[in-house]
């Protein structure tokens, strides 16, 4: 069965197409897992997963009419699937380094299994996804169908897996049909390119950040990552800040960010891609796919407002997006045609997201699991600005983490350390006086503090 990609899907496969295999969009996640795994048990829990999301044994391949998805076989697929399950012992550090595999997907499904005992009653178990098949929300569904499949499995039943009312290629064809001609003015895609065209004309083709080194001639590749470490006071007081302007607490991190920028000189017009779910019914929320879209949200910071205020228009902007939601963002560039330079994302190259505390909660049944984190040293923008939210049981904050992945093309690790730094007082000064102008905050005074402390020096350089 051939069936059209997804517009997200599209973008992926041109690159893969353009760039040929490479790790950059590679989704590993990585269990530590300890007590008696049933081996044959897990394995055929795979195989129900697989059977149950087509996303998964799905393939893509050039047509006359343009890529296509092709869905194969179970047992097919679950062969190339498994192929580097070991019987033996194997390191975990080459279990690391296959989180650095390049899938061909036009033969291979975006899911790639690497299990191995690492010492008795304890394995290491990869799965590896190709964000063509997945997304991060995607986890969820699928970490709970898989306890649910082992839990079955080893008691030795076929699960009892709910059936999926649609696939994902039932979305794909439902999205050109939903979404429409680009060049009707009526349909959503005409509608929603006027409004993005409108938004983003003129936008600053580069921010001026101190870089440390000019933009290579190349593309860019190699990354690295700092932490990000905001205390559990401000993180309290930030989110408060947001409630207060019914803003959430990823439109505070965009402020932030964008309250950052300015004050190292990048100017009031500051550009920021962030990422959507892409889930507009709730009938796709179960459903294991590639759904996210970017958003590029122009935040203005002229007339130095306070933060308050700020966050104020971060929200009305991203809302506004929030509800354009649907057009695929090259779709956008497209329209907007920027100046190409090589090694430059178009439109933006700053990407700011919040992320929940364990999102996926893996659990097998019988195992304690722990769950390493990977990060490929890959940088797909100048600055990537992840934070992540931590909380307790009863939801109450407990500090702001995450990490910002940077270009080393462009940037070096002390600079990116000044910049985490001053991101950590900067939302100490924000929180202590919301409604002070932005250029007037003094992170070395907060309200937390009993004693201000020696200014950092708002420069990179």
């Amino acid at each position: 069965m051939t069936l059209p990609l997804s517009y997200a899907q599209q973008r992926l496969w041109f690159l893969h197409r353009l760039e040929g295999p490479s790790p950059t969009y590679n989704l590993p996640a990585l269990l530590h897992l300890t007590g008696p795994l049933d081996r044959g048990a897990l394995l055929e829990a795979f195989g129900d997963m697989v059977r149950r999301h087509e996303i998964l044994r799905t393939v893509y391949r050039r047509s006359p009419q343009g890529p296509v998805q092709v869905v194969l076989d179970p047992d097919q697929a679950l062969a190339r699937i498994l192929a580097a399950v070991r019987e033996s012992e194997e390191d975990v550090a080459a279990l690391r380094a296959a989180a650095g595999y390049c899938f061909d997907l036009a033969d291979e499904p975006p899911l790639r299994i690497s299990l191995s005992r690492t010492g008795p009653d304890r394995h290491t178990l990869l799965m590896l996804f190709h964000h063509i098949g997945l997304d991060g929300w995607s986890l969820g569904p699928f970490a709970r169908d898989l306890a649910k499949a082992y839990r079955a499995r080893r008691a030795g039943r076929t699960p009892d897996l709910e059936e999926l009312e649609i696939q994902y290629a039932d979305y794909a064809l439902w999205q050109q049909e939903l979404l429409g001609a680009e060049q009707d003015p009526q349909s959503i895609s005409g509608q929603q390119l006027a409004y993005w065209t409108q938004q983003l004309a003129g936008i600053p083709q580069e921010l001026a950040l101190p870089y440390d080194r000019p933009r290579p001639a190349g593309a860019l590749g190699a990354g690295r990552t700092v932490e990000i470490d905001i205390d559990a006071d401000t993180h309290l007081a930030l989110s408060k800040l947001a409630d207060d302007q019914g803003a959430s607490l990823t439109m505070a991190a965009i402020a932030l960010i964008a309250t950052l920028f300015t004050r190292l000189g990048a100017g009031s017009d500051i550009p920021l891609g962030t990422v959507v779910s892409g889930r507009c019914d709730e009938g796709l929320d179960d459903l294991v796919g590639f759904f996210v879209n970017t958003l590029a949200l122009r935040v203005d910071t002229s007339g130095d407002p306070g933060f308050a205020r700020l966050l104020s228009l971060v929200r009305e902007t991203c809302l506004a997006g929030y509800d354009r939601q649907d057009l695929p963002f090259d779709r956008v560039v497209r329209a907007l045609k920027p100046a190409r330079v090589p090694g430059r994302q178009p439109v933006f190259q700053t990407m700011v997201s919040l992320q929940s505390q364990d999102a996926t909660g893996f659990e097998l049944d019988g195992l304690h699991i722990e769950a390493e984190e990977l990060r490929p040293d890959i940088a797909q923008f100048d600055l990537s600005v992840v934070f992540r939210e931590k909380l307790d049981r009863e939801g109450t904050p407990l500090g702001l983490g995450g990490f910002v992945e940077y270009s080393t093309d462009l940037f070096d690790r002390a600079t990116m350390q000044r910049l985490t730094a001053q991101l950590a007082d900067l939302a100490r000064a924000v929180c202590a006086a919301p409604q002070l102008p932005i250029s007037q905050l003094d992170p070395a005074r907060t309200a937390h503090d009993e004693h201000p402390v020696p200014a950092r020096r708002w420069i990179l350089g």
